[in-house]
Order: structure tokens, then C-alpha cells, then sequence
């Protein structure tokens, strides 16, 4: 089973940016960020399919935040910026298993999941 391990959480005022890394023990091809507020369901953020370097990104993150990877495809970026209280959550990386991509932001639709890291946006 392959793992995932996300870093680079932490607080930043209202306007700072943050970049997220997820690490990945083996290849995958569908890969996304999920986020989820105390109180709030799991949303999805991006989900970023290798097969072709298509994007999905949520209304609410579009034109603030971007997803990349490294040249290995080993780890898997979330560039965060212009960030606002409102973005204050824990956020997950996930995977979906297999080479193809359910392409939509489900949380159901993904099998792997990393532990999370904690994203707080103070105003």
C-alpha cells in the first residue's frame, strides 16, 4: 500500500501564502488535496491527474491556489496563496489507486489518504 506524508502546514496571517508537499512512497496517478474545517465536511481542493497534467480545482481556491509536482513524481505541491481566514482547515492528501482517475472532487472516490496537515489563516 502506498503512503502518503503531507508537510508544510502552519499560520500565516490573511494575504501570506503557504506551499503544502505530499510524499509519496510509489507512483499514482490520480492524486488531490482535500481540506476539511472543525464542524465542516471534507472538501475538495484540486485533484491533479499525471496521465496528462489535468487540474480540477475548487470555485473557491481558483486563481489562489496551484498544484505541482516534482520532476521524480514523487511529491506533489500546493501552492497557497493570497490566503484568507476562510481557507483555516486541515488538509489531506489523497490518492486514488490504479492508473486511471475518477476526475471530480469526492472524497469517496479516493483510497489513500495521508494523515493531514494543519493550515491556520489568522485576519
Amino acid at each position: 500500500q502506498v503512503q502518503l506524508v503531507e508537510s508544510g502546514g502552519g499560520s500565516v496571517q490573511a494575504g501570506g501564502s503557504l506551499r503544502l508537499s505530499c510524499t509519496a512512497s510509489g507512483y499514482l496517478y490520480c492524486m488531490a488535496w482535500f481540506r476539511q474545517a472543525p464542524g465542516k465536511e471534507r472538501e475538495g481542493v484540486v485533484v491533479f491527474y499525471r496521465g496528462d497534467g489535468d487540474t480540477l480545482y475548487a470555485d473557491s481556491v481558483k486563481g489562489r491556489f496551484t498544484v505541482s509536482q516534482d520532476n521524480a513524481g514523487n511529491t506533489l505541491y500546493l501552492q497557497m496563496n493570497s490566503l484568507k481566514p476562510e481557507d483555516t482547515a486541515m488538509y489531506y492528501c489523497a490518492a486514488q489507486g490504479g492508473g486511471s482517475c475518477a476526475f471530480r472532487l469526492r472524497w469517496d472516490d479516493f483510497s489513500i489518504w495521508g494523515h493531514g496537515t494543519q493550515v491556520t489563516v489568522s485576519s
